[in-house]
C-alpha cells in the first residue's frame, strides 16, 4: 500500500442508541485546525450519520456496504481503508464499528500488514449509557462486555438522564474495572473532547504499581507487568506459571492479568486459591499484576517472561 505517512486510527464503538450519531458530529464540529481527519462508517449504521458527516464537506468519509463493517474486516475493509488514505492522506481516521463482538477483529485487521505499514492504532473510545451500564442484563452480554473491554476511553454519555445513585454506581463499578481506563469521562449531548483521541491505555514504564483497594493492609505490596502486544504468550506455561504462584508468592492475595496466547486474548484470574481463564476483547497490551505481603519482582518477572513464545 503506498502511503507517505503513517495515518493514527481511532476505533469509535458504542450499543445501539448510546448516542454515537450525536458524537460523531461534535468530534468533527471540534476538529483541531491542525489535524486533518478521514471517517470510516458502515452503509446500514444508524439513521443520520452518513449524511451528517458528507454535508460537512471538509471531511472525506468512506462507507463499507453490504452490512456491518466488523463483519467484513478482511479484503473488504483493507482497500477500502487503503483508498481513502491514499485519496485523503488524512493524519487521523475515525472507524465507527457498529457490530460489538468483531470490533476487537478489527483492532486485529488493522495490527497486520499491509494495515499496520500504514496505521498507528490510537486509543479506542466507547461511549456508553450509564443506566444500561449498572443494569446486570446489559452486562450479561457478551458483546456489551467486550465493548466494555476494549476501550481505553470510557464515555458515559446521556449522564443528564441518570439519577444520582445510578451515577454513583456508574462510578463504582468502573473503578474496579481491569484494565483501568485511560479515562473514564461523564458528558451529555455526546460531547466527547477530541483530546480524548490521542490517550491510550499502553502503560509508560513496564513496571508499575496499581492502586491499592482500601480493604488491604498498608504494608502489603502490588506489582504490575505490561509487555508488547505484538508479545505472543504460549498457553501450556501460563497455565503453569498460575499454577505455580502460591509457592512463588506467599500470601499471594490477587493475581490477574491479560495475556495474548497466540492470536486469542484471555483474562487470568486469580483469588482465594483458585484462577480461571476468559477469552477477552482487550488488545492494547499484555498486563499482568499481583498482590501480596511480599514481592520478588525479578524471580516474578523471569518467570512471566519465560513463558513468552
Amino acid at each position: 500500500m503506498s502511503v507517505m505517512k503513517q495515518t493514527v486510527v481511532n476505533l469509535f464503538t458504542g450499543f445501539l442508541g448510546v448516542g454515537k450519531t450525536t458524537a460523531l458530529r461534535y468530534l468533527i464540529a471540534h476538529q483541531p485546525p491542525d489535524e486533518k481527519w478521514a471517517i470510516i462508517v458502515n452503509e446500514f449504521g444508524e439513521v443520520g450519520i452518513d449524511g451528517a458527516v458528507l454535508s460537512d464537506g471538509e471531511v472525506p468519509v468512506a462507507e463499507i456496504a453490504g452490512g456491518c463493517l466488523c463483519c467484513v474486516a478482511g479484503p473488504q475493509m483493507t482497500a477500502t481503508v487503503a483508498t481513502l488514505l491514499r485519496r485523503a492522506k488524512p493524519d487521523r481516521l475515525l472507524i465507527e464499528a457498529s457490530g460489538l463482538a468483531h470490533a476487537a477483529g478489527v483492532i486485529d485487521e488493522l495490527r497486520q500488514p499491509p494495515l499496520s505499514e500504514a496505521l498507528t492504532v490510537g486509543a479506542v473510545l466507547t461511549l456508553v449509557d450509564p443506566r444500561q451500564f449498572v443494569d446486570g442484563q446489559y452486562q450479561r452480554q457478551p458483546m456489551y462486555r467486550d465493548q466494555i473491554t476494549l476501550a481505553d476511553v470510557l464515555v458515559a454519555n446521556k449522564v443528564d438522564l441518570a439519577d444520582v445513585p445510578t451515577l454513583e454506581a456508574f462510578r463504582h463499578q468502573t473503578a474496579a474495572l481491569f484494565p483501568p481506563k485511560a479515562l473514564v469521562a461523564e458528558v451529555r449531548d455526546g460531547a466527547v473532547d477530541p483530546a480524548w483521541l490521542k490517550l491510550d491505555n499502553t502503560a509508560r514504564t513496564q513496571l508499575y504499581r496499581p492502586r491499592l483497594t482500601r480493604e488491604m493492609p498498608s504494608d502489603w505490596q502490588s506489582r504490575g507487568w505490561t509487555l508488547a502486544p505484538e508479545l505472543a504468550f504460549d498457553g501450556e506455561r501460563l497455565v503453569a506459571f498460575f499454577d505455580s504462584l502460591p509457592r512463588r508468592v506467599p500470601g499471594l492475595q490477587r493475581a490477574k492479568g491479560v495475556f495474548r496466547v497466540l492470536d486469542d486474548w484471555v483474562w487470568l484470574n486469580w483469588t482465594d486459591g483458585q484462577w480461571g481463564a476468559t477469552q477477552v476483547a482487550w488488545r492494547r497490551d499484555n498486563r499482568f499484576e499481583l498482590i501480596a505481603p511480599q514481592i520478588d519482582e525479578a524471580e516474578v518477572e523471569a518467570a512471566l517472561r519465560a513463558c513468552l513464545c
